[in-house]
């Protein structure tokens, strides 16, 4: 962790949601007028799109399971090495992982590889990761060690599974029986590798919908925000202003001492009430 160099982490499983709350912690950051290098969790797998699924076809003959989830499809000691970096001196090295044609075109490549390795440039604020593995330990790698704020996102997992489904067939154009083969393979990995990070997390973020999600593989549409509540988890309570949350979140209640659970549709005021503050008091230990 770092005064001089804050790292803010951005964790949680593939369907999650965490791309939209990167979002939001854009809006604030441009708010505030932060300069945040920004780093895709994507760019420390291990593989390319191709040799995934080479690596993937090669496990599964050897009666192993290998998925995106895990630390034999990562690089984790890269990671930890960047926010360790990052911390002491304000750069370290990342790449981009080229999803599709659009983010490959500029770059002249294929979509589902990675642009060269750089240097991140000096001068920024804090750096600010959002993917799988924030808050991952491993026997050779603590990510968790270096990150001064880490925030989960995680809906329940029925919602996650329907929120995944429908992104990867309707935006990357798998079939649905692809993408639930790739939820069982994967399995392992999310019990041992995923989950443990939420009790590391400084907050959750966990959306639960009101609407019935009993059987994730034949939802027709995503259950929006005002069909949802979201149970925001402090892990360290005594340093939150709740009266002053409730307050300004209308229809907000309290339902553990260390727990608050808001309306869906104002997941983002929550969120931009919650961490502006800490936000604003890492900038000004930083500063001064």
């Amino acid at each position: 962790m770092s005064v001089k160099h804050p790292v803010i982490a951005v964790t949680g499983s593939s369907g999650a949601g965490t791309s939209t709350v990167k979002a939001s912690f854009e809006h604030l950051f441009r708010r505030e007028g932060i300069k945040a290098a920004i780093v895709e969790g994507d760019a420390f797998h291990r593989y390319d799109r191709v040799s995934m699924k080479k690596a993937v076809a090669t496990a599964l003959t050897e009666g192993k399971t290998l998925s995106h989830f895990g630390p034999d499809a990562n690089l984790f000691e890269e990671l930890e090495s960047l926010f360790r970096s990052y911390s002491e001196i304000g750069t370290g090295r990342t790449r981009k992982y080229l999803h599709d044609e659009g983010e490959a075109e500029p770059y002249r490549q294929q979509p589902g590889t990675f642009t060269p390795w750089e240097d991140i440039p000096l001068g920024s604020d804090l750096l600010f990761y959002e993917g799988l593995h924030g808050g991952v330990t491993t026997e050779t790698a603590n990510v968790a060690k270096w990150v001064d704020l880490l925030i989960g996102v995680v809906p329940i997992v029925n919602l996650e599974w329907i929120q995944k489904i429908h992104r990867d067939t309707m935006m990357r154009g798998y079939s649905a029986e692809a993408v639930t083969d790739a939820i069982l393979r994967r399995m392992p990995d999310y019990v041992n590798t995923i989950t443990p990070q939420f009790s590391r997390t400084d907050i959750n973020f966990q959306r639960v919908p009101v609407v019935d999600t009993s059987n994730p593989f034949i939802a027709r549409d995503i259950p929006t925000l005002d069909e949802s509540f979201v149970v925001i988890r402090f892990r360290f309570p005594e340093k939150h202003d709740f009266p002053y949350y409730l307050g300004m979140i209308k229809d907000s209640w309290m339902s553990r001492p260390n727990t608050m659970v808001v309306p869906g549709g104002k997941m983002g005021l929550a969120m931009e009430i919650v961490l502006r503050p800490i936000i604003h008091d890492l900038m000004e230990k930083s500063r001064t």
